[in-house]
C-alpha cells in the first residue's frame, strides 16, 4: 500500500469528516493554536526588532536571542513545560512562541537597519519625530522583509503544533499521535498531508498579504 492510497482512503472515509475527531474540528484547533502563537511571537518580536532595528543598538542580544531561541528543542520544551504547569494550552504556546519569536525579531531588526540611510537622514534633517521616520520612512521599505520573518515563523508554527497532541490537546497532530499508537497508517499519512497543506496555505496567505501590502516600488527594488 502506498502513500497515495493511504492518502485516499483518509480523506474518503465520511467518519474523519464529522465530529470531535473530524477534520474541520482538528484544522479548526491546529489553526487556533498556530494563530495564537504567532499572534504573541509578534507582540514580543516585532516592536523589539523595529526599536533595535531603528536606534541600531541592541544587535548583540538580538543576534543571542535568536541563537538561544533556535537552540531550544521545542519537543524537550513542551516536555519541561507540562511538568512545570500540567496540562493546557500554556505548556504548548510556550515553546511555539520561542520558535517563533527568532524568527520575527532578527528579520524585522535586519529589514529596518538595511534601510537607505540617505532618506532616513533627509527626514531627520526636516524635523521629523523618530517616531514617524521609523514608521513612515522605514518601515514602509522594510516591510517585505519583516514580512517574510512572520511568513517563516507562521509556517514553523504551523509545522510544530502538531506537539500539542502529545499533551492531551487537539489539531492535526491528534491524527499523528493517534495514528501512530494504532498503528492506523491511513491517520499519520492523512494527518501529515494536512499539515503540510495548511503551511503551503499560510506561504499563500503571506504572499497575498504583501502583494496587497508592499507598494509596487518597494517591489521592484527588491
Amino acid at each position: 500500500m502506498n502513500v497515495l492510497h493511504f492518502i485516499n482512503a483518509f480523506f474518503g472515509d465520511s467518519a474523519h469528516w464529522h465530529g470531535y475527531d473530524g477534520i474541520p474540528t482538528r484544522l479548526r484547533e491546529h489553526i487556533q493554536y498556530s494563530l495564537t502563537a504567532l499572534a504573541i511571537a509578534a507582540a514580543i518580536g516585532l516592536p523589539v526588532g523595529l526599536l533595535t532595528g531603528h536606534t541600531g543598538r541592541g544587535g548583540n542580544t538580538v543576534a543571542f536571542i535568536a541563537t538561544a531561541g533556535r537552540a531550544l528543542p521545542s519537543f524537550g520544551l513542551l516536555v519541561l513545560m507540562f511538568v512545570l504547569l500540567g496540562l493546557g494550552l500554556t505548556p504548548v504556546m510556550i515553546p511555539l512562541v520561542v520558535l517563533a519569536v527568532p524568527p520575527i525579531l532578527v528579520t524585522t531588526y535586519e529589514a529596518v537597519r538595511s534601510v537607505d540611510p540617505s532618506p532616513v537622514d533627509a527626514a531627520r534633517g526636516m524635523g521629523m519625530a523618530e517616531p514617524r521616520i521609523l514608521f513612515q520612512v522605514e518601515l514602509p521599505v522594510a516591510l517585505p522583509l519583516i514580512l517574510s520573518g512572520l511568513r517563516s515563523a507562521a509556517i514553523q508554527i504551523v509545522s510544530t503544533a502538531t506537539i500539542a497532541a502529545y499533551v492531551s490537546l487537539g489539531g492535526l497532530g491528534r491524527y499523528i499521535v493517534d495514528g501512530l499508537y494504532q498503528r492506523n497508517y491511513e491517520k499519520v499519512v492523512g494527518g501529515a498531508t494536512l499539515v503540510a497543506v495548511l503551511a503551503l496555505v499560510t506561504l499563500g496567505f503571506f504572499w497575498a498579504v504583501a502583494r496587497f501590502t508592499v507598494s509596487a516600488g518597494v517591489r521592484r527594488s527588491n
